[in-house]
């Protein structure tokens, strides 16, 4: 493949993150330059599908993590993607963790990342969204706003955290994805707890103005906590539940050297590797909940096989990011195609 060997020449010497601002550019300045192929309807050869009563043009999107800030819709949909979702994002603008902060795994095909929520804030991200919907390409894209708490803001006031970036950006998101599961802001996974996890929804749901909701859950919650998550958002009426996000763990079955990845240390690990328990959780929440909501299939999707099974496994819509690192530009299109 051309961009693997592009990749393996050029990218893969080039520090990981120093890597991804420079794609990153590109991609926007793609959408910039080809305002006529940004339609989000360019993106699939499949029937449009509506979840959460939304329409999209087909059921494979970008997960967020990659446009944090907002800046590359456009050309991210003249690629292929159904929808973009972008964040996260939180309610004032942090740098995140020092550099370095993004490591690759290549053996596995993999990512470790420690980003740390780095954005520029929910007022920012709202006003380029305004900008973004004024527009013909922006209108009718299908964008999801993925918020999570800022890193200085004390887990008692998590809730108006949570709220105040929903609030700013709730008017210009197709739907909102609450984050309680990166690893890199201390003490946010513990928020995945019920007790502390319902007064976060219902005030997010709260603000929404109707806008659907969404919880994104990690693959390293025990199936009970699982269970209790999915009854919580039947319960608080939420639209969905995205499964799943990065995890702390380092499994036997990577082949990276071990101590190439002990050498990395903290950070969330995404890649192919979390296929087998992405898909566990996504079966697990389909039997907890029925059709009475939407799942978002998240976590080692990397092939067009794979967002087929994941929709048989019960998933609504699909999303990847890593794959998307190591596919290259054509590569959502080629998954986009299996999204019908």
């Amino acid at each position: 493949m051309v961009y693997r060997a592009f990749f393996d020449t050029v990218f893969a010497g080039m520090d990981p993150e120093r890597a991804h601002e420079r794609a990153f550019a590109a991609i926007r300045a793609a959408g910039f330059a080809a305002p006529l192929l940004t339609s989000p309807r360019m993106g699939g050869t499949r029937a449009p599908r509506t979840v959460m009563g939304i329409e999209f043009p087909h059921a494979f999107g970008l997960a967020a993590g990659f446009d944090k800030n907002a800046a590359a819709v456009p050309g991210l949909l003249a690629l292929g993607f159904g929808h973009v979702e972008v964040g996260t994002v939180t309610a004032r603008a942090q740098p995140g963790n020092p550099r370095p902060r993004l490591f690759r795994l290549v053996e596995d095909e993999a990512i470790i990342n420690r980003m740390g929520f780095n954005n520029v804030g929910a007022a920012e991200v709202a006003s380029r969204l305004h900008r973004l919907r004024a527009t013909p390409s922006g209108r009718d894209a299908v964008i999801g706003v993925n918020i999570g708490k800022t890193k200085v803001t004390p887990p008692e006031d998590a809730v108006s955290d949570y709220v105040e970036s929903a609030r700013l950006l709730a008017p210009f998101a197709s739907y909102l994805v609450v984050n309680v599961s990166s690893p890199n802001t201390p003490g946010l996974r513990d928020l995945q707890a019920v007790d502390q996890l319902g007064p976060i929804l219902s005030a997010v749901q709260g603000v929404s103005g109707g806008v659907p909701v969404v919880v994104k859950i990690a693959p390293d919650l025990a199936d009970d906590d699982i269970d209790a998550v999915a009854d919580l958002a039947l319960q608080v009426g939420l639209a969905g539940i995205s499964a799943t996000n990065t995890t702390i763990a380092r499994p036997d079955s990577l082949r990276a050297a071990r101590s190439n990845i002990d050498a990395v240390g903290a950070g969330g690990l995404s890649g192919p590797v979390l296929h087998d328990r992405a898909v566990e959780v996504l079966v697990r929440l389909r039997e907890r909940v029925g059709d009475r909501m939407a799942l978002i299939g998240v976590g080692g999707v990397v092939t067009p096989g794979d967002v087929r099974a994941r929709l048989a496994a019960g998933a609504d819509l699909v999303q990847a990011y890593t794959g998307f690192v190591y596919g290259g530009p054509t590569w959502p299109r080629r998954l986009a195609a299996a999204a019908g």
